[in-house]
């Protein structure tokens, strides 16, 4: 009777043991489930504030860049302003804190001069904020003062730099320091950098309200257009319908031909690339002359005969065509006629040889001073940049140049003129030999008759 008893004493506290045990399990189920509940309502909450937080779609006005990496390590003074900063991607820089002074200076002279209200001044850069900031691909991180202060700052200096430049009454002699030839040189060449611009558009309308009751005065376009003139190399004159969006885009546009004469960009030739130097096409017996069109891109071969127009390198040539080539990049991707040209450039020149052949050819004036610095400058300015031959203008150039050094009869009558006929002595020569060798031959026919 008491073992059965305890047997049940036993039972029950193994029953209770068990409840126990399914408490505690179904306990930390509810606490597990609880945090898992928890941490998913974290989650749901980080990627809500994420998107949130997230930046607005690329706009439409979007054209000025922050150029990429792969680009900028491989010449990074190319990119960045040496002298003074325009726009906010390099406001604040310490290397050209000394600048500002010279911008504020030439805000009050513009503010003075124009006998302006700066609060009307102040509301047409505040009522086109958001257009403003639209133009950059980045967010700028500052305050809507800030940045309006600065775009009234730095659009004024340029107004200002430019009229300086060219009427005589807004010139005094301490304005003239900024005018010295490095100086100006200097700031000419941050002008033309993507990263350092403003839309044209808002320094078109500080400049008309500030001058719209003057008489016979030029428009901002036309001072734009006069003070860039050395670069519109094909003179071509302002067209009312020209839309500007900033500098850089302008340098671009004076490149490009005076008619849309080019080939269409397109698939045309898939596949087709250069494959030759032009050393080497020259030793195939391709005759390379000067072209007379002022457009670069204007290449001809015809019977055998490659014209191309004059280029001429300077100091300040790679980080034009550099920031030339990132611009058309990011915003002319399928419009790259520059782009195109460079890489034409890098397929003619591999060595100091091709060089060499090319000034002697007039075709290109070497501003550097030394042949290998231009193979150098040349075979850079590719690297990195997002390209398809097949959508090239010049496919059709490379295809007949391609078939023309491959044909063997072209090489064999390059070597003849070369090795025998390539200067008067030497063709004097050839063709005694010539004459030797058929007198010989008679006289052995001749000998071999008599007998």
């Amino acid at each position: 009777m008491e073992e059965s008893s305890s047997q049940e004493i036993q039972e029950e506290a193994n029953a209770l043991i068990i409840n126990v045990i399914e408490i505690e399990e179904l306990h930390r189920e509810a606490n597990a489930s609880v945090e898992i509940e928890d941490r998913d309502t974290q989650l749901v909450n980080d990627i809500t504030e994420m998107l949130e937080s997230s930046e607005p779609p690329l706009s439409p006005k979007c054209c000025i860049y922050r150029v990429p990496h792969d680009l900028r390590k491989l010449n990074e003074e190319a990119y960045i302003p040496q002298f003074i900063s325009i726009g906010p991607f390099h406001h604040g820089d310490e290397r050209l804190e000394t600048m500002e002074k010279l911008k504020v200076r030439y805000f009050k002279r513009f503010v003075k001069n124009a006998t302006l209200n700066v609060k009307k001044l102040v509301r047409i850069v505040t009522d086109k904020e958001e257009d403003v900031r639209h133009c950059y691909l980045e967010s700028i991180q500052l305050s809507s003062d800030d940045f309006v202060k600065l775009i009234l700052v730095d659009a004024s200096f340029i107004i200002v730099y430019f009229l300086i430049w060219k009427l005589e009454e807004w010139r005094s002699d301490e304005d003239l320091i900024g005018f010295t030839p490095r100086m100006m040189n200097s700031i000419i060449k941050d002008m033309w950098l993507l990263e350092n611009q403003l839309p044209f558009f808002i320094i078109k309308e500080i400049f008309n309200f500030a001058f719209a009751s003057y008489t016979d005065f030029p428009s901002f376009a036309q001072l734009t257009f006069e003070f860039f003139k050395p670069f519109n190399t094909q003179e071509k004159s302002l067209d009312p319908n020209l839309e500007i969006i900033h500098f850089l885009d302008l340098l671009r546009t004076f490149y490009l031909p005076l008619s849309r004469s080019l080939p269409r960009r397109g698939n045309d030739a898939i596949g087709v690339r250069p494959l030759y130097s032009a050393s080497q096409l020259h030793d195939a017996g391709v005759k390379f002359k000067v072209g007379s069109n002022k457009c670069l891109f204007d290449l001809k071969f015809t019977n055998g005969v490659l014209e191309i127009p004059h280029l001429e390198l300077y100091n300040s040539s790679e980080s034009l065509f550099r920031n030339l080539v990132a611009l058309e990049q990011y915003h002319y991707l399928f419009d790259a006629y520059i782009t195109d040209y460079i890489i034409l450039v890098d397929s003619l020149i591999d060595t100091v040889k091709d060089v060499d052949l090319l000034v002697q050819k007039k075709i290109l004036f070497n501003g550097l001073g030394d042949n290998n610095a231009v193979t150098t400058l040349a075979n850079n300015l590719g690297i990195n940049v997002l390209y398809g031959y097949s959508t090239s203008i010049y496919c059709n150039l490379y295809k007949d140049l391609n078939t023309f050094y491959e044909d063997p009869r072209h090489i064999w009558k390059a070597t003849l003129r070369r090795d025998y006929f390539s200067t008067p002595w030497i063709t004097a020569s050839t063709v005694a030999a010539i004459i030797l060798l058929v007198l010989t031959l008679i006289q052995t026919v001749c000998s071999i008759i008599s007998l």
